[in-house]
């Protein structure tokens, strides 16, 4: 995306032979018509392309407009290992957007990022973002990640009229999930839906259940140590939270098909059950994205009437209302006057709208108000963002890529054999304390 006038254009030109856009001094930018000094171009480095950045353009689109300034957005698939030549290299992009905070921790206590504690407006970020998103953005007390996009995984779908016909209630608590699949069971149905087929990636929807288990049960300050792998993997509340899965996943009664149809099954198909008429399921848990789903192969449903989710049940009330989910986070490698100001306009959540609005995008910030999003659905789930105190990242993206792949076999295994859980918690510690100490 190139959009500058032809003022600009012929400016850069002209300095380009002896001072960068980038690095150029502020006092040295020539006013615009109006007075204003023009930016030149930052350069930004992520993972989206096709819908995502042409959303993404239209975002920046504003800054672009009141700044004179240029977005240089480079979009790459393989961005980890791109990104960390570029820094070794001593060229990076003068901001990044990671998929996940893990990178931000790496970047920033190798001492690669720019602390946004005096670029941006400390007071405002406190005021737009609860405390769980300012911590997870930070690094030894500074602030280095702004989290710019976001999606919940702590909800569980259903039919509410399907609900009301049976005269079934949404359950707050995990004992009351219990109750409801039994309810179900002697009703004559089957209550769950479950597949977690997914290529060489299967078993990535039931880590989303153990750790939004384990968050709700043990807490975050056990959940941040099985992620850090300050507890071994056989610790009780990584056992419990498996035990739990389990107590719906092998309970043949409760699942459609049983294990060996939560194996064969894609998530994607196994979300639609609830929806048909008549429903082969009752109850689907995965994350807010669900929804593209169901739009897509029911176009007729309406979103609250057809379809709506309700939140992963509490099972400690210490941790009542604890959330898990995945988000992009924006870090500042090349501190400019360029990079600052498109940080400060990245970082008020209201500038998103256009993005909101066209749907397929959650805010962690208040600054967006609810009523940007496309319906009520959409906005409800990103009340789950910006409402949670507690929040975690998805558990397993924050660990070590050999760690990832043991968990999803692991789980794989366990559903298979839930004698084995021993086993399988010590191979995992075994692979998790060569994986950590490589770091």
């Amino acid at each position: 995306m190139r959009i500058r006038s032809f003022f600009v254009l012929l400016l850069a030109t002209m300095l380009v032979a002896t001072t960068s856009l980038g690095c150029r001094p502020a006092e040295e930018e020539e006013p615009d018509e109006n007075g204003v000094a023009a930016l030149g171009t930052v350069t930004v480095m992520g993972v989206w392309g096709g819908d995502e950045l042409a959303a993404f353009e239209a975002v920046v689109a504003g800054w672009e407009a009141q700044t004179g300034g240029t977005v240089d957005f480079e979009s790459t698939r393989d961005l980890s290992a791109i990104l960390r030549t570029r820094v070794a290299g001593g060229n990076p992009p003068d901001l990044a957007i990671l998929p996940n905070p893990a990178l931000m921790q790496e970047f920033a206590t190798a001492g690669h990022l720019v602390s946004l504690n005096d670029v941006l407006d400390m007071s405002m970020m406190q005021a737009d973002f609860s405390d769980a998103w300012i911590d997870l953005g930070s690094v030894d007390g500074e602030l280095v990640g702004v989290f710019v996009k976001a999606a919940t995984k702590s909800t569980i779908w259903y039919n509410p009229k399907v609900f009301a016909d049976k005269d079934y209630e949404v359950p707050a608590t995990w004992d009351e999930l219990l109750s409801l699949s039994d309810q179900i069971v002697a009703d004559g149905g089957t209550p769950w839906s479950i597949g977690i087929e997914s290529g060489g990636a299967t078993g990535w929807p039931a880590s989303d259940w153990i750790q939004e288990i384990h968050l709700a049960e043990s807490g975050p300050e056990l959940h941040d140590q099985w992620v850090n792998h300050e507890i071994p993997w056989t610790h009780e509340s990584i056992r419990s939270a498996f035990e739990r899965f389990g107590e719906i996943a092998l309970n043949e009664d409760y699942v459609v098909g049983g294990v060996d149809n939560i194996l064969a099954t894609g998530f994607e198909d196994a979300s639609y059950l609830p929806f048909e008429d008549p429903p082969r399921a009752y109850l689907y848990a995965l994350g807010g994205f669900t929804q593209g789903f169901i739009e897509a192969q029911f176009s007729d449903l309406v979103a609250t009437e057809d379809y709506d989710f309700f939140n992963f049940p509490d099972i400690d009330p210490r941790y009542a209302g604890s959330a898990t989910g995945g988000a992009d986070v924006a870090v500042m490698f090349n501190d400019t006057p360029e990079a600052r100001s498109l940080m400060e306009y990245l970082a008020d959540g209201a500038n998103w709208e256009s993005w909101a609005s066209a749907g397929g995008y959650a805010s962690p910030s208040t600054a967006l108000p609810l009523s940007a999003y496309p319906d009520d659905l959409a906005a409800k789930a990103a009340a789950q963002l910006t409402e949670s105190e507690i929040f975690r990242f998805d558990a397993d993206d924050l660990m070590p890529a050999e760690v990832q792949s043991a968990y999803l076999t692991g789980i794989i295994d366990y559903l298979q054999d839930p004698g084995s859980l021993d086993d399988i918690l010590a191979r995992l510690e075994a692979v998790a304390v060569n994986a950590y100490s490589a770091q």
